[in-house]
């Protein structure tokens, strides 16, 4: 049973999760699940066909040990991309938007219960950063 949690509007968000392919990696976004993504081009994203949905640390639940994942990072070495040990799956990373904040970057293809096909895309020109 998935738990109901108050958001700053006074509204029940309902949460959602996700997971590398053999559930190495899990996690909770206390958050509803989201209805739009991010497409980016830049070199790593297009090679892995993520689709994006950025949320905050406080919101961010990682479920299993840190030790389940390897971290890349590359070009600014802003963002931690992460990888599962033993499938490879990319579920989710951490770094700091471009204000400064730190944020967690959710690859809705990892996510529980999301229809990719249902979700609005935005296009993100990554390769030209």
């Amino acid at each position: 049973m998935v738990a109901l949690t108050a958001i700053s509007t006074g509204e029940l968000a309902m949460p959602f999760t996700g997971s590398c392919h053999c559930g190495a990696i899990r996690y909770t976004v206390d958050e509803d699940p989201p209805s739009k993504a991010v497409m980016c081009n830049c070199s790593i994203c297009r090679r892995k066909a993520q689709l994006h949905h950025f949320t905050t640390p406080d919101r961010f639940t990682l479920e299993t040990p840190r030790d389940a994942f390897e971290t890349y990072r590359f070009n600014h070495h802003a963002i931690a991309h992460h990888h599962c040990r033993t499938c490879g799956c990319s579920p989710f990373a951490e770094g700091k938007t471009p204000q400064g904040e730190a944020m967690v970057e959710i690859n809705l293809r990892c996510a529980d219960e999301i229809d990719a096909d249902a979700l609005e895309i935005s296009h993100f020109d990554g390769a030209k950063l």
